[in-house]
Formats: C-alpha cells, structure tokens, sequence
C-alpha cells in the first residue's frame, strides 16, 4: 500500500466517531421530518458542570500489513456565554487534520451550531463544512464549494459533537445509546450499547472504565469498542475498531 493512501485513513482513526461512518456522500438526502414540538431553547448548566474544558492528547496506531502511529489533541472550551467549542487537530510532514464542533446546550442535549472538516494529504485538500439552521430544522452542507440543504430531525449531532453527548448519556446510566447524525449529505443512525465496567491496562496505568460497543454495524465484519473513564469525567480512554484485515486503536496519553 502506497503512503499516500495510508496516511488519510490514520487520520480519520484519529476522530474516534468519525472513523465509524460510511464513506459514501450524496449530494441530495431526502428525509421526512418527524412532526415533533420543539424543546425550550435554554441553556442547561447541568450538562456543562459534568463535562469541563479540557485538552486531551491521543496516540492511535492503523495497522494493516504495515503501522502507523500519529498523535493528536482535542480540546472542549468555552466561547461565549452560552456557546462551546469542541476540537481536534493533528498533524505530521505528510498531512495535517483540522476537526471542529460549535454548539450550545438545550435541555441537556447538544445542538450543532457548525461543523468544520479540514484535511490535508500529499497536497490534496478535503474540505466540509456544516451549518444547522434550527428554526427551520436544516443542514447547509458545504463541501467542495458546492452547497445543498438537507432536512434534520431534533438532537440530530454532527460527528463529533456526538462524543460529548455519548459521555453525558453514559454518565446517565443509560444503556442504549442511538443517535441520528448529519453526515455525508444524509442523516444516519449510529446506535451503541453500555455493557459492564471493566479496568483496562493504558499508557496512564489500569483504569476502571465502562465499556460501550456499536451494535448498528455488527453485520459488516466490523467490531467497535469504547471504554469511556468515571475518573476523567468520562472521557474517552480507549478505542479498538476492527475492519475486516483493518486495525484502529486510539488511546488517551495526558489530559490537562
């Protein structure tokens, strides 16, 4: 395999969620929007009090034949008042990814405000950016400078923001865990499952963490697991994702 089809697909391990979903886009999402009342638009201060800023540095290893380890940091700070921005960003000689999530907080459940999406591999750029329009429940997808709208139902998130929210509802001890996501110019339903705690062996000693696993891809040869630590807020600490011959794993080095 040639190093400049590699390094792209080290990065994508990198956003943890991100790695999970389909590769396929379309230009045109044709979806029925689910005759629902709006939530109070308020601030939940519970939400923010559980997850605090943070910076978290990640080391994630891709193998397949040969391996690759990159490093990277995301970061959850505050921008405004009301308003929070979660971000990831690594880089190496050869490419450089650029990942970012603003939202506010509504009845404690996050609500995207824009998504942005930057690569860069070997010269080639990959560029995406996502406005939620909620008065009028849309999507404005920007990619290559083509722009088209798309409808989205209520609590849709984009694919990091869902990080945050799989913390908070981990926390809240709930054990099915289904999501719809704005991706690839579609909505998508990423459903996981909380099983039992376990301590699990990573670079900052054994942590006792509490194991999730996807249960919506199970039938495409593919295994995911997470194991999000009570001890850091329950950050993510650990990920194994196996793709036929594919290895991902990510796992959590410093968080300051």
């Amino acid at each position: 395999m040639q190093l400049k089809h590699c390094f792209p697909l080290l990065f994508i391990a990198f956003t943890s969620f991100s790695l999970l979903a389909d590769t396929s886009a379309s230009n045109e999402a044709i979806m029925t929007e689910k005759s629902q009342p709006s939530s109070p638009l308020f601030s939940d201060k519970a939400f923010i009090e559980t997850i605090k800023p943070y910076s978290a540095t990640y080391s994630t290893v891709w193998k397949k034949g040969i391996s690759f380890t990159v490093k990277g940091t995301q970061t959850f700070s505050k921008q405004a008042e009301d308003t929070w921005l979660l971000s990831f960003k690594a880089k190496t000689i050869f490419a450089s990814l650029k990942e970012s999530s603003l939202f506010k907080i509504y009845n404690n459940r996050i609500r995207p405000i824009r998504y942005d999406y930057h690569t860069s591999a070997f010269g080639k750029k990959r560029d995406a950016i996502l406005t939620f329009n909620w008065d009028k429940k849309q999507v404005i997808n920007d990619v290559k400078n083509t722009k088209w709208k798309m409808s989205i139902e209520q609590d849709t998130l984009d694919k990091l923001s869902v990080q945050l929210q799989i913390r908070q509802d981990v926390r809240d001890n709930k054990d099915t865990l289904i999501y719809q996501i704005a991706d690839g110019g579609r909505l998508k339903t990423w459903e996981f499952k909380r099983l039992a705690s376990e301590t699990i062996k990573t670079k900052l000693g054994e942590i006792k963490a509490i194991k999730v696993i996807r249960v919506d891809n199970r039938g495409k040869k593919k295994k995911t697991v997470f194991w999000f630590a009570e001890k850091f807020d329950y950050l993510l600490v650990k990920l194994e994702h196996l793709d036929g011959k594919e290895v991902y794993k990510l796992e959590l080095e410093s968080i300051k």
